[in-house]
């Protein structure tokens, strides 16, 4: 338990404070190949790790990258043992940022064949100036 009382020793953070600047809300990226079809289908962890490419790739786009995560949110099919697989696959890539997280069992996702989605909000880096990129 911290001086907070909250349990201590968790794989994640509670919150994030945003610097001044601006906010990256992402869409939920999908594990999706760049013609836009799902990869792996009933592939939990390869899912995740396409999910991640994806959401990095869009976080670069804007001149951000993990460490400028402020919170995401993991929406994987499956039982609890794939929620565990999904984060443990996210956690690793994400490393060593750790950013305040909610990780949810959902019942289907938008594209047949999808188990994985990942929504991230960022903050922009300060030394990146609005509509540079």
């Amino acid at each position: 338990m911290d001086a907070d009382g909250l349990a201590g020793g968790l794989p994640y953070e509670y919150a994030a404070v945003a610097p001044a600047g601006s906010i990256i809300f992402t869409a939920g990226a999908c594990p999706l190949d760049a013609g836009g079809a799902v990869v792996a289908p009933g592939d939990v962890p390869t899912q995740a790790e396409r999910a991640v490419d994806n959401l990095l790739a869009i976080l670069a786009r804007h001149g951000a990258g993990p460490a400028d995560l402020l919170r995401t949110t993991i929406y994987v099919v499956g039982s609890r043992d794939d929620l565990v697989a999904a984060w443990d696959v996210i956690a690793a890539r994400l490393a060593p940022s750790r950013p305040p997280s909610t990780l949810l069992g959902v019942a289907c996702l938008g594209y047949r064949d999808q188990l994985v989605e990942i929504d991230g909000i960022a903050a922009m880096p300060i030394d990146v100036p609005l509509g540079a990129v």
